[in-house]
């Protein structure tokens, strides 16, 4: 998406004036961001995918057999026959991974980095029905999609921020209200991390929630580690060669911790190891196990292209590239690979096509590389042909 060019779903501003005065600043109200939008998914079809095994779902109660029960799904069939008629939300992780018409909706968010984009959340709410003032360590896009919610708008959180005794849920014992707005259907409100909202729904609506990755530095620092560690042969160890005879041998004295750091800072910040590990990471599936490969052989591979087989991404995939030095590196749902730099369009179009066939992949029919790399991506899972979703 071109950078300066004004955009409707973020009120007439362009995704670098969005940017540089709201991304992770303040929150943005955008009245009809999608005009007349109407939802794909009907309320009755997002509890139908409750239902589902391998669906992420929650329903919450504002007075249930507790204040502010959870209850998660799979649900029986006759789960919602028992709520009662307002004050309940049901929520729905990853619709977009589950029912195609809601995957057009994400693409309107790509003047940010796809691979920052997390999933769409869906919630469905009887009149009355929210999950309570909280707040995000994310960013987030809320778009009703049907009927109306009151959304009021509070104070910057911290973990230092005071919850409700809970065992599942964090609600905010204070809400310190700035703000409040109600959406009807296509408007739109852009959220920053840590800021304190709650949403109420005024009659039976349905709520779009378009939310980003951002990992904690707990996370990063664990899992890039581990990651590191794979790397180290075990001879590796702290040295203190050369050192000088200590005044007081029970103490660590400031030369040993510089030592430390040495060891740390070496290969903490080896930037390929960071680059790949970041990639691999960043596209981990939500739902590993729904990127299952085909084990396809490779004359079946390219007989199926040969007759016209459309190629297209599983919906569960996470996919993008990068360079390094004279080579680039391809991140699919968790892994990497190592590419020649002549295939830098290929990366584009394996990334950012709808589908891939014999006529969008001519350039590079005659690369074993480029046909090689298409081939495992469909044996790991991240490819799939048309119509096996």
């Amino acid at each position: 998406m071109a950078p300066d060019t004004p955009l409707q779903l973020l009120g007439g501003l362009t995704p670098r004036e969005f940017l540089r005065d709201y991304w992770q600043q303040k929150p943005l109200l955008i009245r009809q961001a999608i005009p007349g939008y109407q939802s794909p998914i009907s309320p009755d079809e997002l509890a139908g995918l409750s239902l589902e095994e391998e669906v992420e779902s929650r329903i919450v109660l504002e007075h249930g057999n507790s204040p502010w029960e959870l209850r998660r799904g799979p649900f029986a069939e006759d789960a919602y026959q028992s709520l009662p008629e307002r004050d309940w939300t049901l929520l729905v992780q990853a619709v977009d991974q589950f029912v195609p018409e809601t995957r057009e909706l994400m693409e309107q968010f790509l003047f940010l980095p796809s691979w920052r984009i997390d999933d769409l959340m869906i919630s469905y709410a009887a009149p009355g029905g929210g999950v309570g003032p909280h707040y995000d360590n994310y960013d987030v896009f809320l778009l009703q999609a049907h009927g109306r919610r009151r959304w009021k708008l509070g104070q910057l959180c911290d973990s230092d921020s005071p919850l409700l005794e809970h065992p599942d849920l964090r609600i905010l014992a204070d809400f310190a209200q700035t703000d409040e707005w109600v959406l009807e259907p296509g408007d739109m409100l852009y959220l920053p991390p840590r800021l304190a909202h709650y949403g109420i729904a005024e009659d039976e609506c349905m709520t779009f929630s378009v939310g980003f990755r951002a990992p904690s530095a707990s996370e990063v620092l664990t899992h890039f580690t581990d990651f590191l560690g794979q790397f180290l042969p075990d001879e590796e160890r702290y040295s203190d060669a050369g050192c000088t005879p200590a005044d007081d041998p029970h103490q660590i004295q400031r030369d040993a911790l510089e030592r430390l750091r040495g060891l740390i800072d070496r290969h903490m910040s080896d930037e390929k190891l960071l680059l790949t590990w970041f990639g691999q990471f960043m596209t981990e599936p939500r739902y590993p196990e729904l990127v299952a490969g085909d084990d396809i052989a490779e004359a079946e591979f390219f007989a199926a292209l040969g007759d016209g087989a459309l190629l297209v991404r599983n919906p569960s995939a996470r996919m993008a590239w990068s360079e390094v030095g004279d080579y680039l590196v391809l991140f699919a749902s968790g892994h990497s690979r190592r590419l020649d730099a002549s295939l830098r369009e290929l990366l584009k179009l394996v990334c950012s096509a709808d589908a891939l066939h014999l006529e969008n992949l001519e350039p590079w029919l005659e690369s074993d590389e480029a046909l090689t790399l298409i081939h495992e991506l469909v044996k790991q899972g991240s490819l799939e042909f048309a119509g096996d979703e």
